[in-house]
């Protein structure tokens, strides 16, 4: 199965353009997989999302090397490591109340993924948070057979509305999301996927996830428009239409395992513990963007988009 998934992928790279009234989702479900069912859409989104997070796991594929969310790399001249967010060395998670450690890899790890599947089970904190970003991602790529619920056979996205809510704790930087952005744009060109649609994916995420103090944005028609910014720590640009107010001041994420934070976070000091540390953002109400902040703010998604491109050929 891997391997003809993959030599499907050999093919798409040489696909003509894809229509502009067709979406990447749907486009390349039916150029990879034959037929576009929510059955195939479900499994595209799964071969994607694996391979953004683990790093490249089918052979052959197009020849793009892809490191993974999960590894260690430099983004810009800054080493990122967003690991410990994912294997509890970080209290970075939110639990609804307040910041958690907790372990998103709970279930298997890489291996299951390797076999395009989410987990080894259905109950796990890995498994819900690989079905929700295949969900998530199915809706940003225009996946057009996702149905209304949890049981069918590509669900809608069944997670929390405001990505805001669920990043709050993780006080990420730039460079993090740059590099998580850019690991997903490498997974789906390493499955064919064509430059300008790789750039499209990479400028959608940039414009949701990016921009500090970011206004509510609609992703899942259902759930309306939310808080969507993930980019909260003071090298983040803050959005042009910057509604500061509506975020808590960002707080670096405090270390529940020093083995595995791996140098990420703070200590867990008793004076950190009583509320006394550090805030490392800049959501705070009196923050307005600086003349011309517009201007600024998309050319830096157009530079994230062209190095990601430059990643690519």
């Amino acid at each position: 199965m891997l391997f003809k998934l993959a030599t499907l992928a050999l093919v798409g790279s040489a696909l003509a353009q894809r229509p502009a009234n067709t979406s990447i989702c749907d486009y390349y479900t039916t150029a990879l997989l034959k037929e576009n069912t929510a059955a195939n859409q479900a499994t595209l989104l799964t071969l994607v999302v694996n391979t953004a997070v683990i790093g490249n796991y089918t052979m052959p594929n197009v020849g793009i090397k892809v490191p993974g969310i999960l590894a260690a790399g430099m983004y810009n001249g800054t080493m990122v490591n967003l690991l410990p967010y994912f294997d509890g060395g970080l209290a970075s998670s939110n639990n609804g109340t307040a910041a958690v450690a907790m372990n998103f890899l709970d279930d298997g790890g890489a291996v299951p993924l390797m076999m395009n599947m989410p987990a080894n089970g259905t109950t796990s904190n890995q498994y819900y948070l690989l079905t929700h970003l295949y969900q998530y991602f199915g809706v940003l790529l225009g996946c057009s057979m996702q149905g209304p619920s949890a049981t069918s056979a590509f669900p809608s996205y069944q997670g929390e509305a405001s990505q805001y809510s669920v990043h709050k704790y993780m006080d990420l930087s730039a460079a993090e999301v740059g590099y998580f952005i850019t690991q997903v744009g490498l997974a789906a060109a390493s499955f064919g996927v064509a430059t300008a649609d790789v750039t499209a994916v990479g400028m959608a995420l940039a414009s949701l996830f990016d921009y500090s103090c970011a206004p509510p944005t609609t992703v899942v028609p259902a759930q309306g428009p939310q808080l969507q910014a993930i980019c909260i720590d003071s090298t983040c640009p803050v959005s042009p239409n910057a509604t500061c107010a509506a975020y808590a001041m960002a707080m670096e994420p405090l270390v529940a395992n020093a083995t595995l934070a791996m140098g990420e976070g703070v200590n867990s000091t008793s004076s950190m513990m009583s509320g006394t540390a550090t805030a490392t953002g800049t959501m705070v109400p009196s923050i307005t963007p600086a003349s011309g902040a517009g201007k600024s703010v998309a050319g830096g998604v157009m530079a994230a988009a062209a190095g990601l491109v430059a990643l690519v050929l």
